[in-house]
């Protein structure tokens, strides 16, 4: 059988059992299975171990779940509840501040945790409650909660760069510096985006109101006496990463202990917290590498029959424009986007496309972030965003999937604004490395 007709056959039974309801884990390894077999005997299930024991012999993976427990610790331990408190009294008369404060309280979370689905589900309990009770547009609160939730994975640390750094073999700690421009830029479209609606209609943000707008000052400086240590430790993390104090696994697992700490000193720590924690690490971590063995397993019988030739020579034979191979492989990440998950994008698509990137003498680093921008808008667009499923499941009574996905679309359009600037205009990105690292 030609590597063509192999080649629809996978992607017909990827489409086929997806859309049945399996997960992509199993999808993928058991596709991935059935083509050794096939093609090369029982004997190939050793390559197919070998391969993803290879990738998971990173040292550099010890920072996931490293990661992981640090978010857990500032999500249980209430700093998200404080801090969007400590920051909601400021917004005083402004209209749309309250929104706008709430994007600001996911900026610093995403520093603190790198995972979006988390950090939806906190604003979704804490600030979209409090936005609705203000009397804010619901489609706007939506979209501001998906939207800067989804954050996460721009702001350094972030769990997307770790892997695509692995995949393409190129530094993390540039990664993280790359995307921290990109990252507060789209944070400043969505905000100025509120403050704009909000000015032209002030029906839709409302200025707060009440005793929280009168508060004296001195007390509103006091609420930040309880998430100072905590923001303290993520920007310590980020700052050994940067200044090369630490490595990534270093910093991360400075964070997880930093984090445990700020719990103990703010009262909240227990067994029963220590024990949640490490089961969520466990429970992320899981689904993540099953997600990992199962494309990269996929990913390496594919090598070995030579799709990875045949697609890459496909890419390549589209255009000689680069401009417009570039766009093919944006266009494939943001179709992939709507029905599968941003890792398994990751690794289905980076063995394909890193070489013919590299070929066309395009920065991998540039290549990540522009990654990492098109995963942005895949977080929000139905029928599979994330975003919106982990927002469902926290959001108040009369906010149904429809408002939801509704909701969605002019965070969307920001979103491609923003792709768009950062594909054009590569040094945005490159800069501050460059700064930094030389």
């Amino acid at each position: 059988m030609d590597i063509g007709t192999i080649t629809l056959l996978i992607v017909g039974s990827m489409a086929a059992l997806l859309m049945l309801g399996v997960p992509l884990a199993f999808v993928s390894g058991a596709i991935a299975v059935v083509i050794a077999v096939a093609e090369f005997g029982p004997n190939a299930l050793f390559v197919l171990s070998s391969r993803t024991a290879d990738f998971l012999d990173s040292f550099a993976l010890v920072a996931v779940p490293m990661f992981v427990i640090m978010a857990s610790f500032m999500e249980k331990s209430g700093v998200a509840k404080d801090l969007y408190r400590a920051f909601h009294v400021w917004a005083g008369s402004l209209r749309g501040g309250v929104g706008v404060v709430t994007i600001l309280v996911a900026v610093i979370l995403g520093a603190t945790t790198g995972i979006i689905g988390g950090e939806i589900v906190l604003l979704g309990l804490i600030a979209l409650p409090q936005m609705l009770q203000l009397g804010y547009d619901k489609k706007l609160a939506i979209g501001i909660i998906t939207a800067g939730g989804s954050l996460g994975t721009m702001i350094p640390p972030s769990i997307i760069l770790i892997f695509y750094g692995l995949t393409a073999e190129v530094n993390i700690s540039h990664l993280f510096l790359a995307t921290l421009v990109p990252g507060l830029l789209l944070a400043s479209f969505y905000a100025a985006y509120v403050l704009a609606r909000c000015g032209l209609n002030p029906s839709l943000g409302p200025a707060l109101s009440g005793p929280d707008a009168e508060m004296p000052l001195g007390e509103k400086l006091r609420l930040f006496r309880g998430v100072a240590l905590p923001v303290a430790v993520a920007a310590g993390v980020l700052v050994s990463i940067y200044w090369g104090l630490a490595s990534i696994t270093e910093s991360a697992a400075l964070g997880a202990f930093g984090a445990g700490v700020a719990a103990w000193v703010r009262g909240t720590l227990s067994l029963d917290m220590i024990r949640e924690v490490l089961i969520q690490a466990l429970r992320t971590c899981g689904m993540v590498f099953w997600l990992v063995f199962g494309t990269n397993a996929l990913i390496g019988v594919y090598n070995l029959i030579g799709g990875i030739g045949f697609a890459s020579g496909l890419l390549g034979g589209v255009s000689e424009n680069p401009a417009v191979i570039l766009s093919v492989m944006v266009a494939v990440f943001l179709i992939l986007g709507f029905f599968i998950d941003w890792i398994g994008i990751l690794f289905l698509t980076m063995p394909i496309f890193l070489p013919v990137l590299t070929e066309l003498g395009y920065d991998p680093v540039w290549f990540g972030i522009v990654f990492n921008l098109s995963m942005q808008i895949a977080y929000l667009t139905p029928p599979f965003g994330p975003a919106c499923f982990y927002l469902q499941g926290a959001a108040p009574e009369g906010v149904g999937l429809q408002d939801i996905f509704a909701a969605q679309w002019p965070f969307i359009g920001l979103q491609i604004v923003a792709l768009v600037i950062v594909v054009l205009w590569p040094e945005l990105s490159l800069w501050l490395p460059r700064l930094v690292y030389g």
